[in-house]
């Protein structure tokens, strides 16, 4: 997360997704231990499955841990759902909204990841809001309009850099082992950063934007080289301290 100095720390996050049991807590705390190394010029977090959270953080006070949605209420008739009060209960700090795999599987909009944006944010938690075009929306000459709209209509008023991040994930590079070219990213990191300086001035200056989609130790150097990549949210290369720790050192030379 960026600090009050301007000095823009790069922050790598994990999404475990659907992944983790208690077996995998010896897993987490070697990722804890190991991120310790660089944490003079890089934060770094894990986002675990919920039922995860309490026992990874009992055993980790100090690292940072979130959860990866939360409902926009704080209690009610929601079956099978998590608020975000439950969420920093359990010693969460953070949190995902609006990953495409919610957007698309669980048909969430733009509303409602901006009612879960605020709601994390009043119950004490830090946010990274996701946003992202498809393959078919990219070739279609549509990313950043797609994209910029989602920003727009996720992104609650009150947004500020001490607690919000955005993550651009383009959907079609998720798990894929592809990329955008260089030229996109940066494009895309560009208009994203100019909205954000224009609707929130030099706040939006800080606030981390993240790329992800396929970043691991390979490729991290030079997506994290990119202006305005702040750092990355990371799927299947954050489950073991060996896959996660390249990029945490790639992260900290580009600081």
């Amino acid at each position: 997360m960026p600090n009050r100095s301007g000095i823009m720390r790069k922050f790598i996050v994990g999404n475990w997704k659907m992944n983790g049991t208690s077996s995998d807590l010896s897993e987490i705390e070697a990722i804890a231990t190991m991120s310790a190394n660089y944490k003079t010029s890089v934060d770094s977090a894990l986002c675990l499955p919920a039922t995860l959270i309490d026992r990874a953080t009992s055993l980790l006070p100090a690292f940072t841990l979130g959860g990866q949605d939360c409902h926009m209420q704080v209690s009610g008739a929601h079956t099978g759902c998590v608020s975000a009060a439950m969420l920093a209960d359990a010693g969460a700090t953070l949190t995902l909204v609006g990953h495409s795999e919610r957007r698309a599987g669980q048909n969430e909009s733009d509303a409602d990841i901006r009612g879960k944006a605020a709601a994390a944010h009043v119950a004490g938690l830090k946010v990274i809001i996701c946003v992202g075009e498809t393959l078919e929306e990219r070739d279609a000459g549509k990313a950043l309009d797609i994209v910029l709209d989602q920003v727009q209509k996720s992104v609650p008023d009150n947004a500020a850099s001490d607690w919000l991040s955005i993550a651009y994930e383009p959907v079609w590079a998720i798990g894929t082992g592809r990329i955008p070219e260089d030229s996109d990213v940066a494009e895309m990191h560009g208009a994203i950063r100019e909205q954000l300086v224009a609707r929130f001035g030099i706040d939006g200056e800080s606030m981390s934007i993240l790329y992800g989609g396929s970043m691991n130790g390979d490729n991290a150097a030079m997506l994290m080289a990119i202006p305005n990549v702040d750092g990355g949210l990371i799927g299947g290369a954050s489950l073991t301290a060996a896959k996660f720790e390249p990029i945490l050192a790639a992260a900290a030379k580009s600081a």
